[in-house]
């Protein structure tokens, strides 16, 4: 079953074309990595999905329903199953790990019971499972200023596994963290998509982690799908083409690791 859509996506910024004529289809539960260098779309495409970004032309179904023709009432709905990671967290600093977690349900909610924070026992119980699973529990009442990177990005994977979601967009979510972090970072989100079938559609830069974690991969470049296939059929020619000028810094990398 194919719950995400993508056909002839299209997104121009001004004088430069971020997205050009992508066509891309994901499975319920399929863990999808993008890679490409810096500024090949990457980011604009996530974004897109769940309309952070609008598209000049094309069409994204998530879920047999046409994201770009919604109005903002039935967005919101449709955001409240679409869950998005960020390479730099996007928590609230001076609030508690448990508020921030919490604002995942926000989209569930009035304007009013949002402002006042008004959240449910159940709503809580849930919150506090989430924590459980990642292994934050003893965090729970400190504030996320007071957090190391690795906690602040497993807070910002349980705000968004509260949301209930069905997707999750992950841009860049270890970018900013160290190779220990990223580590447990990458295995939760491998762990939770496989033990709660949740898809998951992810941009990544390190082409190593991005073999090593996902069903499929998804190579950008100037905007375009120059790889969709398997993992383990990625080769240095490929790598090259999707990288450029940078594929020998990425293969060094990789050699490297």
């Amino acid at each position: 079953m194919q719950i995400l859509e993508i056909e002839n996506l299209t997104k121009r910024y001004k004088d430069v074309l971020a997205l050009s004529d992508v066509n891309l289809k994901v499975r319920a539960g399929e863990f999808v990595s993008v890679i490409g260098r810096s500024g090949a779309g990457k980011s604009t495409l996530l974004r897109c999905v769940n309309r952070l970004v609008e598209a000049n032309s094309g069409s994204i179904r998530f879920d047999g329903t046409e994201v770009r023709s919604v109005k903002k009432r039935n967005l919101r709905k449709i955001r409240t199953h679409i869950g998005m990671i960020f390479q730099h967290f996007n928590l609230v600093p001076r609030q508690t790990v448990i508020e921030n977690i919490l604002h995942g349900r926000l989209g569930y909610k009035s304007t009013f019971q949002g402002v006042l924070g008004l959240y449910t026992s159940a709503e809580k119980t849930k919150a506090y499972e989430v924590l459980v699973r990642l292994g934050l529990e003893d965090q729970l009442h400190k504030r996320c200023d007071q957090l190391s990177g690795g906690q602040k990005q497993r807070v910002g994977i349980a705000r968004a596994l509260v949301q209930e979601p069905r997707l999750i967009l992950c841009d860049e979510p270890i970018a900013s963290l160290d190779p220990g972090s990223a580590k447990t970072i990458m295995d939760h989100l491998r762990r939770i998509s496989r033990e709660l079938n949740i898809t998951v559609l992810m941009n990544l830069h390190q082409v190593d982690v991005a073999i090593k974690y996902s069903d499929r991969i998804v190579g950008i470049r100037e905007g375009r799908v120059v790889y969709d296939g398997d993992p383990k059929a990625l080769k240095k020619q490929t790598i090259a083409e999707i990288y450029g000028s940078e594929a020998d810094e990425i293969l060094f990398e990789e050699l490297s690791g």
